[in-house]
């Protein structure tokens, strides 16, 4: 019995390993305050926007209008990259990570 409760706690330890990456190209990244708002017309929504709520986050739309959360690297990252920009609206990128519930742990962004 105790050799099943090791192999199962085993198994449920290498889970997160097994998560397969996920890309998500050309969507849309919205920050979290205006997510709901924002998602029926994501291009129109605004850098100047982005950057007066970054203190709420950054996360993207996926093709089924399904919103998921950065994690801290990518909301640090996808941050930089806006502040970088010229664009003013039609915030678009490519990103790649892990999915885990509302949240992406992201690997890579990069603003379009």
């Amino acid at each position: 019995m105790k050799t099943l409760v090791s192999v199962l706690a085993l198994g449920l330890m290498a889970a997160p390993a097994w998560a397969a990456t996920k890309s998500f190209n050309d969507v849309s990244v919205i920050d979290v305050s205006c997510s709901k708002k924002a998602a029926a017309n994501a291009d129109a929504h605004t850098k100047e926007c982005a950057l007066a709520c970054e203190k709420s986050g950054y996360g993207i739309l996926t093709a089924d209008q399904k919103f998921l959360k950065f994690d801290a690297k990518g909301n640090a990252e996808i941050a930089k990259e806006l502040k970088a920009s010229e664009k003013t609206d039609h915030l678009r990128v490519d990103v790649k990570g892990n999915v885990e519930g509302d949240t992406l742990k992201v690997e890579s962004v990069k603003l379009l």
